[in-house]
């Protein structure tokens, strides 16, 4: 039985400026119904393709992870959007709205690739599966697979998209994950290290009980500080991601195989490893680091 009332504090709150890419943490995130204010606002795109770049293929896109995109100011609710500086792994940076943006980001990954600041009907990825049993319930292993996100997976499934039109979200537009998931992975993996930042969440919730305690979230609503409201429709199944290097953490495959082993969730009729949820505001304002967390 689920427990409401008071369920923790805000610990980090997380922002992607440029899909893939290391991120910036804040003080504090305005969120609207489409999300953090500038999160996923760009991707690179490849431009033979027509596909996302995304660190769910790393054999193509191994150097996402050594870039990282923050606002050089910060954005407002219902302005247009500053400039992103976007540091690459090779020690320059490029402005987003730099007339060589595009010529900077094709020098560093090596193929033709432009910023993209929208997509029209959703984006496609590539997507590999890892060779980690029970990863993933169609039965792909150690295989790249074409995937459909944002509005084009719900277009796909003909159910109106929960992401809004030219968005790079995968599926919708906030993701929360608690710190007593991370505690206990790192209790069946004591060897892995399980740091908030593997998992690119918006919302890192300090919770006071043990355990998988957001898998119980799943169809109530989360009230962080004095606005926002966020209702929690699934559970966040997870790819590749976080097991790969970025900053001082190292590639580890056993994060994904201590998700496929200890919390594996139904959804849709198939189980997936999962940690952390899916959110969509039902009320929005401003969060702020430390501000309680209720579920009601």
């Amino acid at each position: 039985m689920t427990s409401k009332g008071a369920v923790g504090t805000v610990r980090a709150l997380w922002r992607f400026p440029v899909k893939s890419m290391l991120g910036e943490e804040l003080d504090a995130a305005e969120a609207t119904e489409s999300g953090i204010v500038g999160d996923r606002a760009y991707a690179v795109r490849d431009r033979e393709t027509g596909k996302v770049a995304s660190a769910k293929h790393p054999k193509r896109w191994p150097s996402l992870f050594e870039c990282r995109a923050a606002f050089v100011e910060r954005p407002r609710v219902g302005g247009e959007l500053p400039a992103v500086r976007i540091e690459l792994g090779n020690g320059t940076a490029v402005m987003s709205d730099a007339p060589d943006v595009d010529t900077a980001l094709s020098r560093f990954f090596g193929r033709d690739v432009e910023l993209a600041r929208a997509t029209q009907h959703g984006f496609t990825i590539d997507q590999y599966h890892p060779d980690v049993e029970n990863y993933d319930p169609e039965g792909h292993r150690d295989e790249v697979v074409e995937v459909g996100l944002g509005a084009a997976f719900f277009e796909g499934l003909g159910l109106p998209s929960a992401v809004p039109e030219g968005s790079f979200f995968d599926l919708y537009p906030f993701s929360v994950l608690t710190t007593s998931t991370l505690h206990r992975l790192g209790e069946y993996e004591p060897e892995s290290r399980f740091d908030a930042r593997r998992f690119r969440m918006n919302v890192i919730v300090d919770t006071f009980e043990r355990g998988f305690v957001e898998n119980a979230w799943v169809g109530h609503t989360l009230v962080l500080g004095e606005q926002v409201r966020l209702r929690v429709p699934l559970p966040d199944p997870r790819c590749v991601m976080p097991s790969l290097a970025q900053e001082d953490l190292p590639r580890d495959p056993r994060i994904l195989k201590a998700l496929a082993r200890y919390n594996r969730i139904k959804i849709g009729g198939a189980l997936y490893p999962c940690a952390g949820v899916y959110a969509v505001a039902e009320a929005t304002g401003t969060i702020h680091h430390s501000d309680r967390v209720c579920l009601v």
